[in-house]
């Protein structure tokens, strides 16, 4: 519900947002992917692993698995260049946006759900394989955000 709620926010809002800050979505896009690429890298070495959030300081729902692990920067820069591209095909097209982040969060809710069950069945080494992998893909889509980035501000040059 953090996630939707933040993502959300700025679905409706972030251009405004962003305006009022100066900030341009290129520059939004850039940070993102680096924070995303300190994510995969973070995946694939396996830092982190075991780490637990101090007792009674937050709660974990809210950070860090909220914010920003699941409505960080590369999700709301996503969300808010669906919306940009939805703009001219109206109603529809935000109702496409509005259902595809819903559906993605569902999913994201029924694996964290089934999380268990899931680890049980994919045991400790399947684990690390697969966590290895998204690490890698993590880190191509990562890039790619920053080289999308990087080339829109040069066309502004």
């Amino acid at each position: 519900m953090v996630a939707f709620g933040v993502i959300g926010l700025f679905a409706i809002f972030g251009r405004f947002i962003l305006d009022y800050l100066h900030i341009t979505i290129e520059a939004l896009q850039v940070s993102g992917g680096l924070l995303l690429l300190l994510v995969a890298m973070q995946l694939l070495t396996g830092a982190g692993e075991g780490e637990v959030a101090e007792a009674g300081a937050t709660n974990i729902a809210i950070v860090p698995l909220g914010i920003p692990l699941l409505a960080g920067p590369g999700s709301i820069v996503a969300t808010m260049l669906a919306v940009q591209q939805a703009r001219p095909t109206g109603l529809w097209g935000f109702a496409t946006v509005g259902l595809a982040l819903v559906a993605a969060l569902l999913l994201v809710w029924v694996f964290l759900r089934f999380a268990g069950a899931i680890q049980r069945f994919l045991h400790n080494s399947g684990t690390v394989l697969l966590t290895r992998v998204a690490g890698m893909l993590l880190a191509a889509i990562a890039v790619q955000m920053l080289a999308d980035g990087v080339l829109a501000f040069l066309r502004q040059v």
